[in-house]
C-alpha cells in the first residue's frame, strides 16, 4: 500500500513575535497578557480575517499566519503595525507591545492544520532579524508586492539566516511617505527639512509682471535633466562627492540611447538654488527632472533621489541608497547604475501612458512602438498578435527602426515558442529575419543587441553569437535591466543555470517594477535544468500568478510535480494548460540539450498518464 500523499501548497507566510516579551512579562505579567489579548481580539484577528488569512498557531508571544496572497499578507502586516503604533502612542516606551514581522512566500507542507517547510523557516528567521515595530520580507515577496501595495522597500542586502543554506536577500518594508520629497536623514535640523520640502522661491518668481523666458521646444524623444544634488553633510568640502555622484548618474543615463539627457554644464547652472522643477523643464526643454541629496557621516553615505514630471510636478519615482565610504568611486558607480536602471522603466512607463492618451490619428512610429510593448508582455495569443500588428505599422513608417524590428522579431518568437504559430517553420524564419534586420539597422543599440540574441539562440542555434550580443549590450549599458534579463535567459541555452539565476536576479534588482519578460518563470526553468524540481515548480507557479496566460510555465510545473511524485498537482497544471487553449508541447523550447528536453517530455508524459 502506498504512503499517504503529503499535501503541499504555495502560501505567503508571516511570522510575528513581541519584542522584549520576557522583559514585559517580568515587569507586569497580568497587564502584558491583557494588552496582548486585547490586541489579538481588537486588531490582529480582525485584520487577518479581513485580508483572507488564517492564524496557523500561536506560541505565547508569537504568531504564524498563512495567506493565499502575498499582497494580502503584506497589506495585513502594514495594517497591524500601524494599528499597534497608534495604540502605543500614549504608552511609556518600556511598556509598549511592539511586533517584529517576517514574511516569506513558498511551498509549504500542510499537516493537521499546521504548516512546515523552508518557506516557514525563512519567515521565522526573517522575523528574528527584524527591528521592533518593523517588517522584513524576502526578495520573492518584494518582487510580487512592489507597486501593488502602498509601501516602500529598503534593500538590506543578502543575509545569512540561521540554518538556511543559501543567503536570502532581505527588504525592510515601511509605509510610503505622504510627502512628495523624501524626508532628510535622522539628525537633520528643522531648517534643513523645511528647505528640502518647501524651497523658497527664486528672486523674481511670483512677482506680478515678472517676465518669464520662452520655453524651449521639447526634443522628439524623452528628455531629462539631472539637477545638482544637495550636500546635506554640512561640510562644504564634501561638495565634490555630491557633484561627482550627479556626474556619474548623467553618464549612466546618457548610455540609454532613446533618452535625451541635458549636459552637466547646463544642469549645474542651478547649483545652490532652490528651484521649481516646472521652471527647469521650461528653461532646459525637458519633460523629466531628477533631483536629490547626499548626506555623509560616520563612514556612511545616504543618497536620496526623486524623478519628477516637469510639466505637472508629479513624482514618478523616489528611492534612497545607503552605503559605505570605504570605496567612494565604486559606491558612486553602483548608485549611478542603480538609479539609471530603475529610472529607465519608470520613464518608459510614463512615455507609454502619454502615448496611450494621444489620438490614434496622430500616431508616429515611436508611439506605435510604445503602444505595442505593454501589449506584447501581457503574454496572451491575441495580445502578441495585436503587438505584432502595431510594430508592423511602426516598421512601415520607419523600415530601419531597430527597436521596433527587434520586438517584432520577439512577437514571432513567442508565437512559435508558445505553440500558437500557424506555420512554425515560417514563423521561426520571420523571427530570425527581423532580428537580423534590427542588427543591421542599429548594431550599437543595447535594446537591439540584447533582444536579437533571443532569436539567434532559439532558431539559429548560435549560442556563442547570442551570448556575445547580450554581453555587448550590457557593456554598452550596464544599467539596462532587460539586458541582464536577456543575459540570464541566454545562459539557459548555454546550460549555465546558476549564472542564469544570478543575471535575472540582477535585472530584478535594477528594475523591481519592470513587467517585461518572465523573470520568475526563467528562474524556475534554471532550477529545472539543475533538477531542483521543487524550486522549479515554486517559481513557475509564481510566474503563473503574475501572468496566467503563458503556456510554458504550466508545462514546467506539470513536469516538475510529476518527477516529484505530486501527480495531482501535475494533472491540475495540465488541465490549466488546456484551459488557456495551448498545446501540451510546442516547437520551440529553452531546453535545447537532449537530456533536459527528455526530462521535460518524460515529466509531461507522467502527468498526462495521470490526467487520462
Amino acid at each position: 500500500m502506498s504512503a499517504e500523499r503529503v499535501e503541499r501548497r504555495l502560501a505567503a507566510i508571516p511570522a510575528a513575535d513581541v519584542a522584549g516579551y520576557s522583559r514585559l512579562m517580568g515587569r507586569d505579567e497580568a497587564g502584558t497578557l491583557a494588552r496582548l489579548n486585547a490586541l489579538r481580539r481588537e486588531l490582529i484577528d480582525p485584520k487577518v480575517a479581513e485580508h483572507k488569512g488564517r492564524i496557523v498557531k500561536t506560541t505565547g508571544d508569537g504568531l504564524l499566519i498563512e495567506f493565499p496572497s502575498v499582497v494580502e499578507a503584506v497589506a495585513c502586516a502594514l495594517a497591524v503595525q500601524q494599528g499597534t503604533g497608534e495604540r502605543n502612542a500614549g504608552t511609556p516606551q518600556d511598556q509598549r507591545i511592539e511586533f517584529r514581522i517576517g514574511i516569506n512566500s513558498g511551498d509549504v507542507i500542510v499537516e493537521d492544520g499546521d504548516i512546515h517547510g523552508d518557506g516557514v523557516n525563512i519567515a521565522a528567521r526573517l522575523e528574528g532579524i527584524t527591528e521592533p515595530g518593523a517588517i522584513c520580507v524576502s526578495a520573492i515577496v518584494q518582487s510580487q508586492v512592489e507597486g501593488r501595495v502602498d509601501c516602500a522597500f529598503e534593500d538590506q542586502g543578502e543575509q545569512n539566516l540561521k540554518n538556511i543554506a543559501r543567503p536570502v536577500r532581505v527588504y525592510r518594508v515601511g509605509a510610503r511617505s505622504p510627502h512628495p520629497n523624501p524626508p532628510p536623514p535622522a539628525g537633520e535640523g528643522e531648517r534643513g527639512a523645511s528647505a528640502l520640502n518647501h524651497p523658497p522661491p527664486l528672486a523674481g518668481e511670483g512677482r506680478v509682471g515678472a517676465a518669464e523666458p520662452p520655453a524651449l521646444a521639447l526634443p522628439d524623444k524623452p528628455s531629462i535633466a539631472v539637477l545638482p544634488f544637495q550636500n546635506m553633510s554640512g561640510d562644504p568640502e564634501q561638495e565634490y562627492f555630491a557633484d561627482g555622484m550627479v556626474e556619474e548618474i548623467i553618464t549612466a543615463l546618457s548610455r540609454i540611447r532613446w533618452l535625451f539627457v541635458i549636459a552637466r554644464n547646463s544642469s549645474f547652472t542651478y547649483k545652490g538654488q532652490a528651484v521649481d522643477v516646472k521652471r527647469v523643464g521650461r528653461e532646459l526643454g525637458v519633460r523629466y527632472v531628477l533631483e536629490g541629496s547626499v548626506r555623509k557621516g560616520g563612514g556612511r553615505v545616504r543618497i536620496t533621489a526623486q524623478l519628477i514630471e516637469a510639466e505637472t510636478g508629479a513624482h514618478l519615482w523616489a528611492d534612497r541608497f545607503d552605503g559605505s565610504l570605504e570605496d567612494v568611486f565604486e559606491l558612486q558607480d553602483q548608485v549611478a547604475t542603480s538609479v539609471a536602471g530603475v529610472i529607465e522603466p519608470a520613464l518608459q512607463a510614463a512615455e507609454t501612458a502619454r502615448s496611450a492618451r494621444r489620438p490614434t490619428s496622430d500616431l508616429t512610429a515611436y508611439d506605435l512602438y510604445l503602444r505595442a510593448l505593454p501589449i506584447l508582455f501581457r503574454g496572451g495569443k491575441e495580445d502578441i498578435l495585436e503587438a505584432a500588428r502595431l510594430l508592423d505599422q511602426a516598421i512601415s513608417r520607419d523600415p530601419r527602426y531597430g527597436a521596433a524590428l527587434v520586438f517584432a522579431s520577439l512577437c514571432q518568437l513567442r508565437l512559435a515558442f508558445d505553440g500558437w504559430a500557424g506555420d512554425p517553420v515560417e514563423t521561426e524564419a520571420k523571427s530570425l529575419a527581423l532580428a537580423r534586420r534590427a542588427l543591421e539597422a542599429a548594431a550599437n543599440d543595447p535594446v537591439v543587441l540584447a533582444n536579437s540574441a533571443f532569436a539567434l539562440a532559439h532558431f539559429a542555434d548560435d549560442i556563442a553569437t547570442a551570448t556575445a550580443l547580450v554581453d555587448r549590450a550590457i557593456a554598452l549599458n550596464p544599467s539596462y535591466a532587460r539586458g541582464w534579463y536577456a543575459s540570464g535567459s541566454i545562459r539557459l541555452f548555454a546550460r549555465q543555470p546558476d549564472i542564469a539565476i544570478e543575471h535575472i536576479e540582477k535585472s530584478l534588482r535594477l528594475s523591481p517594477r519592470d513587467q517585461f519578460g518572465t523573470p520568475m518563470g526563467n528562474i524556475g526553468l534554471a532550477h529545472f535544468l539543475g533538477r531542483r524540481f521543487d524550486l522549479a515548480a515554486e517559481y513557475c507557479q509564481l510566474q503563473i500568478r503574475q501572468k496566467a496566460g503563458l503556456p510554458w510555465p504550466y508545462r514546467v510545473v506539470a513536469a516538475s510535480c510529476a518527477h516529484l511524485g505530486r501527480l495531482g498537482e501535475a494533472r491540475e497544471s495540465i488541465a490549466q494548460l488546456r484551459a488557456i487553449g495551448a498545446p501540451l508541447m510546442a516547437s520551440g523550447t529553452f531546453l535545447r540539450n537532449p537530456e533536459a528536453h527528455q526530462t521535460l517530455t518524460s515529466g509531461l508524459r507522467l502527468a498526462m498518464g495521470e490526467a487520462e
